[in-house]
């Protein structure tokens, strides 16, 4: 398939560089993501990733390169700490549910699975799930044993990272005490070196646990993105994608594993993306605070998702993005503003029926691939219009520039191009940036907080109070409704045909 536009360019996390993409199969682009351990409620800093990704896939679309993308499920094997140290986390949480780990694993996956539908993420083509994969784990690590990576202890199977070559370089340095910082066990030949297969100790009573030649366990957390790539994507495939806390140990085992299976130095991916952090330095996310660590959270103080998005879009994925409660009710403002701004061109190109109708033909086309609902949007526009079409799509080729993309969606916007040429723009641009933009409306973007006192109805009923002691100079019960309006958090509207909306409680 043809890339159309300026050539793409991504940050390779392995080499520290730009580089062109170019991908190894010209018919379809192969992507890996690492997934959620199922644990509990995703943080909003984990989302990111998953907004970072699905603007990675969209765009990739959206420039004429299917793909097909994995994400993977952690049901199993991972402890509480990164560094191969530390309870599992699946057990914990479901000691603490009263319930079992499957049980938990099935509440947070689903959960999980809506806050990105929320946040208008794409589904991959296949969601590979860990525990559907334990045989094809149990002989992968019997593969790095036959090849000599890998050592017995008392604990498990350890991979001896001194058997692969560059052991670390995706962290930035090479082999040693430091790399990996993985705990402490005695007779590990490296400190670096990993578990690849745990043994259930004597005497515990593990809700997962598989038999393997190594005796009853479960796998080793970095085993497990190995199995599943390389099972769905083949030995070396596109583009591995993860957050920046990834990069330091869980990807470094992971290429590890990926070069002894396959006797090879291929890294198992040929470009490896990273998103940076979500920074609080307001302490408003704390969970234990109250705060609003999750995207539930955020929708329970009157929050529509996709400003969360939005707010994501604003940074570039590789920079920290600062969290506040301020940052979030200013991108619910823009993206009430570009709603508007949409639904105004809504109405004044319903009068052209024919030069709104490839906006029609492309929403038909939903589910369709991205490139062709483009270039069904795109096809006739003038010249003025493609000016903008180039410089969107230079932002987006440039390591998905989003901050610099949104702008030229506001100049777009506020220019004087026909609002039907207006709207295709917008319908184009949004296929990568995923915002809903031709969907969302007013109204949908008011939404109750949870602890509102009233219901919607009962917001109508006292306007209409409001609006007939107004009409009959009662100004004292119309300042009583208007005041039990604004403590019960509604905005009230007066001359506005949407009447009022609920405020966002997001006052520190």
């Amino acid at each position: 398939m043809t890339q159309t536009g300026a050539p793409l360019t991504l940050f390779n996390s392995l080499t520290r560089s730009i580089e062109a993409f170019q991908p190894i199969d010209p018919k379809m682009v192969r992507l890996y993501s690492c997934g959620p351990t199922v644990y509990s409620t995703a943080h909003l800093g984990n989302l990111r990733a998953y907004v970072f990704t699905d603007t990675l896939r969209r765009v990739l679309n959206w420039k004429g390169h299917a793909t097909t993308h994995v994400i993977n499920i952690t049901d199993v094997g991972h402890l509480t700490s990164d560094a191969d140290a530390g309870d599992d986390k699946m057990e914990i949480a479901a000691q603490k549910a009263g319930t079992t780990i499957w049980d938990v694993a099935a509440r947070y996956t689903q959960l999980f699975k809506g806050d990105l539908k929320a946040l208008g993420i794409l589904d991959p083509a296949i969601w590979s799930v860990a525990t559907d994969h334990i045989q094809d784990m149990i002989a992968f690590a019997q593969s790095l044993e036959d090849r000599g990576a890998t050592y017995e202890l008392d604990g498990g199977l350890y991979f001896d990272v001194t058997k692969v070559p560059d052991y670390g370089r995706l962290a930035g340095q090479q082999a040693g005490p430091e790399v990996g910082r993985i705990e402490v066990v005695e007779g590990k030949r490296h400190p670096a070196d990993f578990a690849i297969w745990r043994k259930s100790a004597s005497g515990e009573n593990r809700q997962m646990e598989w038999l393997s030649p190594w005796g009853p366990g479960a796998p080793g957390w970095h085993l497990e993105c190995s199995v599943m790539s390389l099972k769905y994507l083949g030995e070396q495939f596109d583009i591995h994608t993860g957050g920046i806390d990834h990069r330091e140990i869980h990807h470094c085992n992971e290429i590890a594993q990926n070069q002894a299976y396959n006797d090879t130095a291929k890294t198992g991916a040929n470009i490896w993306m990273h998103n940076n952090f979500l920074v609080d330095r307001t302490g408003k996310m704390s969970k234990s605070k109250g705060g609003v660590a999750t995207l539930g959270a955020l929708v329970a103080r009157g929050v529509h998702p996709l400003a969360y998005r939005l707010l994501c879009l604003g940074a570039h994925y590789r920079s920290e993005l600062e969290f506040s409660l301020d940052a979030v009710a200013a991108a619910l403002t823009r993206l009430k503003r570009l709603v508007m701004a949409v639904g105004a061109l809504k109405l004044e190109a319903a009068l052209d029926e024919a030069a709104w109708r490839p906006v029609h033909e492309a929403s038909f086309g939903k589910g369709a691939p991205l490139d062709w609902q483009r270039r069904s949007l795109e096809e006739g526009l003038s010249s003025d219009a493609l000016t903008f079409v180039a410089r969107f799509d230079e932002a987006l080729a440039g390591d998905l520039m989003t901050p610099q993309a949104l702008p030229v969606l506001d100049a777009v916007l506020t220019s004087s191009l026909a609002a039907s040429e207006k709207l295709r723009l917008v319908a184009t641009f949004d296929l990568a940036l995923g915002l809903g933009l031709l969907d969302l409306d007013r109204r949908s973007l008011s939404v109750r907080p949870h602890d509102a006192a009233v219901t919607d109805v009962e917001v109508e009923a006292l306007l209409d109070q409001r609006q007939q002691a107004r009409a009959a100079k009662d100004f004292g019960s119309a300042d009583a409704a208007r005041d039990a309006l604004k403590q019960a958090g509604v905005e009230i509207m007066d001359g506005d045909p949407l009447r009022w909306e609920w405020r966002a409680l997001l006052a520190d």
